[in-house]
C-alpha cells in the first residue's frame, strides 16, 4: 500500500485508543485554538469480507445497528481530529481523504479552555468514506463505507471535569460494509438518524429502529 497517498491513515497509525476526552493542542492559556478530541485507532487496510452469512445468532439486527452506530461515531471523531485539531476557533471548512472516499467538515467550533469543552455546530459530509476497525471485542469490529451528511451540535468534553453532550442527525445516510466478528454483511440506504451522546452513552433512532451503546 502506498501510505503517502493516504493522509487519513498516515496521520493516525501511531495513535492510541483512549477515552472520549480531548487534550489541548496548545497550553491552556485561553488562546483561541481548538482542542483535539482523543484519537481513535484507525485500523489499517483490512479487507471487507464478501459473501458472509447475512445473519448471526451472536449478533442480531439490534447488535448490528449498534456496531454500525459505533463505527459512525468513531469515524466522525477521527474526521474531527484529522481536519480541525489546532485550528483557530470560529468558522471551519476542512477536507480529508478516507481510506477510500473522502470527508469534509464545516461549520463553527469554539473552545473554552477554562471549562474544558468545545462548543460545536458542524456538518460532516462523507463521500463513500471507508473506515475499518479491528478489535479483540467482537462488537467493535467493522469495515464500513459512509455516504451522506450529518449535523453535530452541542458540547464536546475536553477534560474529565466536562461532559460530552451532543446531538447527531441525518436525513439520508447510506452505509455499507461489514460489522461484528465474524463479519456480517451490513447495508442501509436513505437512513434517517437522530442520536444523542451523553458522556460515553450513545442512543437514539437509527433507520426507524432504536440503538443504545457505551462508547
Amino acid at each position: 500500500m502506498d501510505r503517502t497517498a493516504l493522509p487519513w491513515l498516515n496521520r493516525t497509525e501511531n495513535a492510541k485508543r483512549s477515552s472520549s476526552y480531548a487534550v489541548p493542542m496548545r497550553p491552556s492559556n485561553g488562546s483561541g485554538y481548538l482542542l483535539v478530541l482523543a484519537a481513535i485507532v484507525f485500523a489499517g487496510c483490512s479487507s471487507r469480507s464478501v459473501g458472509n452469512t447475512p445473519t448471526s445468532k451472536a449478533c442480531d439486527q439490534a447488535c448490528q445497528d449498534n456496531v454500525a452506530a459505533r463505527g459512525l461515531r468513531e469515524t466522525m471523531k477521527l474526521g474531527y481530529n484529522l481536519t480541525l485539531q489546532g485550528n483557530p476557533v470560529g468558522a471551519q471548512d476542512e477536507s480529508t481523504r478516507c481510506l477510500s472516499g473522502s470527508g469534509r467538515l464545516y461549520g463553527n467550533a469554539e473552545s473554552n479552555a477554562d471549562q474544558g469543552a468545545t462548543q460545536v455546530a458542524l456538518t460532516y459530509e462523507f463521500t463513500a468514506c471507508e473506515n475499518p476497525n479491528v478489535s479483540a471485542a467482537q462488537a467493535e469490529n467493522y469495515d464500513l463505507i459512509f455516504d451522506g451528511s450529518l449535523l453535530e451540535t452541542g458540547v464536546l468534553a475536553v477534560q474529565p471535569t466536562a461532559n460530552t453532550a451532543i446531538i447527531i442527525t441525518a436525513d439520508s445516510l447510506s452505509i455499507s460494509g461489514t460489522v461484528y466478528d465474524p463479519a456480517i454483511d451490513y447495508q442501509v440506504s436513505n437512513c434517517r438518524i437522530a442520536l444523542a451522546q451523553n458522556g460515553n452513552d450513545l442512543s437514539g433512532s437509527w433507520c426507524g429502529r432504536s440503538v443504545g451503546l457505551t462508547l
